[in-house]
């Protein structure tokens, strides 16, 4: 019986959203723009209401930071989407003979997070309602409250700005079974999971299509051209904001021994606590729970001080981040501080030169942040390029603190998103921001071209004649290709 209420339930709200699909495919691209501007403003003028329901009821970050995520999700990736074509004809090309016409994917299932909750369902609702994609959206039970205000303050803009009904629900609560069961749906056009490594494993595992983001693990490379105090306090920058909890933050500082003395004084100067091995250890213990291998939730997005005093160790008033001093070997399960872990700890690492730093940071990154992000703080540019290219990772920030940099559009130009795709290293299917090209399916006219190589022209024998070498074939088709008609 319990089965049968769990499947009516999914079914009564995928059905809803299905209705309000086909009424959303028939707007404009006019009448979709009034509804994303109302959507935007809504979210915006709640902005700092909404951070401060997310921290009073995650006890996560704090309440500026959480307002300045709502601030990216809203006016930042507005800006960014504002003129967008999404509807209709949104490219025409008289030369290839091709007409792209967008059309909305169907109803999207969205998971979001307790690191992120009501940023995330901005963010996720305004790049759905400009690509006419009805939303269900799942929040992490911890967030339940703050997600689902968020989802309705945007639901009534909407709405009111001539969406259709139930273009954006929520499911309050839902079992195991059920949120599968919303995962492989049949009218389930797209999942975006973003939460724990099981729950985005179970998204890909629906056999609907599907955009999961995994862990980040994010290693900082210091070289030996960068200004230190700059980059000391830029990766501070990244890694306090709303306490760690952006999972492009740094989580591990590597530094040649060139200038590691110099750092580890830059960083004590602003309020970094060194532990001591044994203090590292007992960190280790309350930050990662060794059964599971997974962050202990009691510690993330928790203040350094919290995080010392849960582990029974003293720092200095003002302690504003934990660092542990670890030998290059010390990387996997069995060194807890070597893995992604949401709050203000850092591991530091020294090494002899730029190639073992770049061997050092293939190392954190492949323990379980494959393809998501990596930082560098450098003025040789060759280095840059060289260090870019022999990392897996979507994202390669330079002189950049991490978090803002990876999110997009504050430090540089990549897309503003709250979902950070980590390409097949993270078993995604591209290393993108993600935002309303991935809620599309484009359809392409494809009008009949005189498209023909040279080689046609010149009769069977040429086709044959197997004495002609490729360079002379690509020389007389150069020289009597058509023009296309």
């Amino acid at each position: 019986m319990e089965h049968h209420n769990q499947d009516i339930m999914v079914v009564e709200i995928m059905d809803k959203a299905r209705a309000a699909w086909h009424h959303f495919s028939n707007l404009d691209q006019e009448q979709t723009d009034r509804i994303v501007r109302a959507v935007y403003a809504a979210g915006f003028s709640n902005r700092k209401r909404l951070a401060e329901m997310a921290f009073e009821e995650t006890g996560i970050g704090n309440v500026h930071d959480k307002t300045i995520k709502n601030i990216i999700a809203t006016r930042f990736v507005y800006r960014d989407i504002r003129d967008q074509k999404t509807v209709g004809i949104i490219s025409e090309d008289p030369v290839s003979g091709l007409v792209e016409i967008a059309k909305p994917l169907g109803p999207v299932f969205a998971v979001t997070p307790i690191t992120n909750p009501t940023s995330t369902v901005l963010f996720k609702i305004l790049i759905a309602m400009k690509t006419r994609n009805p939303l269900v959206i799942y929040p992490h039970g911890a967030a339940r409250k703050c997600s689902i205000e968020a989802a309705r303050v945007c639901y009534e803009a909407a709405v009111g700005a001539g969406a259709p009904e139930n273009c954006i629900q929520w499911v309050g609560k839902a079992s195991r079974d059920q949120v599968l069961g919303f995962m492989g749906n049949h009218y389930t056009a797209m999942v975006m999971a973003t939460g724990s490594v099981s729950l985005v494993k179970a998204a890909y595992s629906s056999g609907n299509p599907a955009i999961g983001v995994g862990p980040g693990n994010v290693p900082v490379y210091i070289g030996k051209s960068a200004d230190v105090h700059f980059a000391v306090d830029q990766i501070l920058l990244s890694k306090l904001f709303d306490n760690g909890t952006i999972c492009a933050s740094e989580q591990a500082v590597i530094i040649s021994k060139y200038n590691a003395k110099e750092v580890e004084s830059v960083f004590r100067e602003k309020g970094a606590y060194f532990l001591s091995p044994e203090e590292a250890e007992k960190v280790g213990k309350i930050a990662i729970n060794q059964h599971t291998r997974s962050m202990n939730a009691e510690i993330i997005g928790k203040p350094a001080t919290f995080i010392a005093e849960l582990a029974r160790i003293k720092v200095p008033s003002g302690t504003r981040i934990l660092i542990a001093k670890m030998d290059p070997f010390q990387v996997g399960f069995k060194h807890p501080l070597s893995l992604e872990i949401l709050a203000p700890i850092l591991a530091f690492y020294v090494v002899e030169n730029f190639e073992d730093g770049i061997a050092m940071c293939k190392k954190v990154n492949e323990l379980g942040g494959l393809g998501h992000t990596v930082s560098i703080f450098s003025n040789d540019d060759a280095k840059i390029r060289y260090f870019a290219q022999s990392l897996n990772a979507g994202r390669i920030v330079v002189n950049t603190p991490s978090s803002q940099g990876a999110l997009g559009s504050l430090y540089n130009s990549l897309v503003p998103s709250m979902v950070l795709a980590c390409g097949s290293g993270g078993k995604n299917f591209t290393t993108d921001n993600i935002s309303t090209k991935h809620l599309l399916n484009i359809q392409r006219i494809a009008y009949r071209k005189l498209n023909f190589c040279a080689e046609h022209q010149l009769g069977e024998a040429f086709c044959c004649d197997e004495k002609l070498t490729i360079d002379e074939i690509d020389r007389l088709c150069n020289e009597k290709r058509p023009v296309l008609k």
